[in-house]
């Protein structure tokens, strides 16, 4: 793409925001803050539901993102923020992403599982919950998976198809390493 060419698509994509950001607080007063100017792809789903979601400044959501707060969850999201093509934000509790963060490609934080062990199992709809805090100025790599009661400290690197759950250290890079079983010979 030519400089102009990104320049005019960048200036469309910021008009639309301010137009859906008009719409979301018209909407939702209470449970939706943000500044007014964002660069927001027209194609990423917003759901506030039952939860609250709180922008920051300058954030920069790409096309097919899915932000969604479910049965009363709250995702709060800081400045400076780079949310990749296809990623997915779903909250029953609590996300929250620190300011200068970089996220990925399809990557996906969900701070719930199914519940699959009360009666009715996975069709009962039940959750277990909890919160997922990303520090700041955190790189998390393309497809990687933010598993529920994780705390990622501030400028931690996730390496790209990582699976985290619990504790990441700050300044840390956490890569996970998966081991492919083979068949042995004989």
């Amino acid at each position: 793409m030519t400089p102009s060419r990104v320049t005019v698509k960048n200036v469309i994509s910021v008009s639309l925001s301010v137009f859906r950001i008009a719409a979301l607080k018209l909407f939702h007063r209470k449970t939706f803050h943000a500044t007014w100017i964002q660069r927001i792809s027209p194609s990423v789903d917003i759901n506030i539901g039952s939860g609250k979601l709180t922008l920051g400044k300058r954030i920069r959501a790409h096309s097919g993102v899915r932000i969604s707060c479910a049965n009363g969850g709250k995702i709060t999201i800081g400045d400076n923020v780079a949310i990749n093509v296809g990623c997915i934000i779903t909250s029953h509790e609590g996300i929250s992403i620190g300011s200068g963060t970089e996220i990925g490609p399809y990557v996906l934080l969900y701070d719930h599982d199914h519940d699959y062990r009360v009666e009715g199992g996975l069709k009962a709809g039940m959750y277990k919950t909890g919160a997922i805090n990303v520090g700041k100025n955190v790189w998390i790599g393309a497809q990687s998976i933010i598993l529920r009661n994780t705390n990622i400290g501030d400028n931690a690197v996730i390496a790209a198809g990582s699976i985290v759950s619990g504790t990441v250290v700050p300044g840390s890079v956490f890569i996970q390493k998966r081991t492919i079983m083979q068949k042995q010979a004989g």
